[in-house]
């Protein structure tokens, strides 16, 4: 359909088309709007948070979408930095998915701190010994990061780009961009590893604590190289998504060939030190803590199942696939190695929130289960309805993939 809001030359759904397509996903923001509503008004007791959990599942998902969209400020370095122009094409998308996940993450704090009003106590009353403040200060710089880099993607819509000055504006900004990528990098790497952290200095929970190099222990730097190994796969998969339900090829197949290879070989080194880790927790913290390995799954819904899956099925699998090109160029395979990668990230988190504090520190204490309350879920499920509906938006009016135009003009 042409219309003057539509990126010149892409064919987009009627507005009807568009706006039953918008329902579902705003009736999840319905959801998640009257769950905050109550976790703020009548507050924590919404949800079944408690002593021994301190974090509600929405944290979980809150370093999921953090870890995921890490493929922001990585592939801006990967372009910017290192100069792989191919993926210049997909870098739109890339920061769009960035700039979704990191403001649903600040969202789902504003809810978590239960006083969002008092958010500014956070640096204006800053704990200097605490990881978190760190990471508060970084996400929340970075993501204002993302907004200047979201700022000339706007700027080019056919309307706004009819007016001089936000055109020579947007056209500057994209001549300094490397500054703002390099700023984003510096920033990302520091709260990607300082979330990796703090579960490393958690001697309260000597399972979870890990030795390290000077300051940082192990899971400084995991919690880095799975953000950067993980985040290219899930802008993958998004754009795949976006192919598949516009029914056009978006991106060249060497910006996605090129993003898949280097995320193959970072999920594979990732992984050996993921097991190097794993083998010195079992040989040397677990014993240490006069624990053994099956008491960490010897009851509750927790099992060793979930190493397994995590290790082995969304990590060495995926690891596998990417690493070889006959099964990375064929867009079926590419997609589950994608959404394995992806998945072992969610599950990676899942285990340093949840399994954590659920295993028991004392011989007296039991194994705990967490089970989250439907204001915990809507709260979550809030942020899938935010990001499909902000990039089908992006999408629609915005020009995210320069090569569209290209790359689908025999078939249109």
């Amino acid at each position: 359909m042409d219309s003057p809001l539509i990126p010149e030359g892409a064919k987009r759904c009627s507005p009807t088309v568009f706006f039953f397509w918008t329902l579902p996903w705003l009736a999840l923001l319905a959801w998640g709007g009257l769950s905050a509503f109550l976790c703020l008004y009548k507050a924590l007791n919404q949800t079944n948070m408690s002593n021994i959990f301190a974090f509600a599942v929405w944290i979980v998902v809150d370093l999921a979408v953090i870890a995921l969209g890490a493929g922001a400020f990585f592939t801006g370095f990967l372009t910017y930095i290192i100069g792989r122009k191919e993926l210049k094409d997909i870098i739109n998308a890339a920061v769009i998915i960035g700039f979704i996940c990191y403001t649903a993450a600040l969202a789902m704090l504003g809810i978590d701190i239960g006083q969002p009003l008092r958010g500014w106590f956070i640096f204006w009353h800053a704990n200097i010994h605490s990881m978190l403040v760190e990471v508060s200060f970084c996400i929340t710089c970075y993501a204002m990061v993302l907004a200047i880099e979201f700022i000339p993607i706007i700027l080019e819509n056919r309307e706004l780009d009819k007016i001089k000055e936000l055109r020579l504006f947007g056209h500057n900004m994209h001549e300094i961009m490397a500054v703002f990528a390099a700023t984003g990098t510096f920033l990302s790497f520091f709260h990607q590893g300082s979330l990796g952290g703090m579960f490393g200095v958690m001697y309260g929970r000597p399972f979870a604590a890990r030795e390290g190099f000077y300051i940082w222990p192990w899971t400084f730097f995991l919690f880095i190289l799975s953000a950067i190994a993980a985040g290219p796969c899930f802008t993958i998969l998004c754009t795949k998504l976006t192919e598949f339900i516009g029914r056009k090829k978006l991106v060249p197949d060497q910006a996605i060939q090129s993003l898949a290879k280097i995320s193959a070989w970072l999920l594979s080194f990732y992984m050996v030190l993921k097991i190097a880790d794993t083998l010195g927790w079992l040989y040397g913290v677990v014993p240490d803590a006069g624990q053994k390995f099956m008491d960490f799954y010897r009851e509750g819904p927790y099992g060793v199942w979930m190493l397994v899956a995590e290790i082995i099925i969304c990590g060495i699998i995926p690891a596998i696939i990417l690493m070889i090109p006959k099964f990375r160029q064929q867009q079926g395979w590419l997609i589950f190695a994608c959404l394995l990668n992806c998945t072992g990230i969610v599950l990676n988190r899942f285990v340093f929130i949840i399994v954590t504090l659920a295993i028991p520190v004392m011989p007296f204490d039991r194994f705990w289960g967490y089970l989250p309350t439907w204001q915990e879920w809507g709260v979550c499920f809030a942020v899938i309805g935010y990001g499909v509906l902000l990039f089908s938006a992006a999408y629609r009016y915005l020009p995210v993939f320069p090569k569209e135009r290209e790359l689908n003009a025999v078939t249109e």
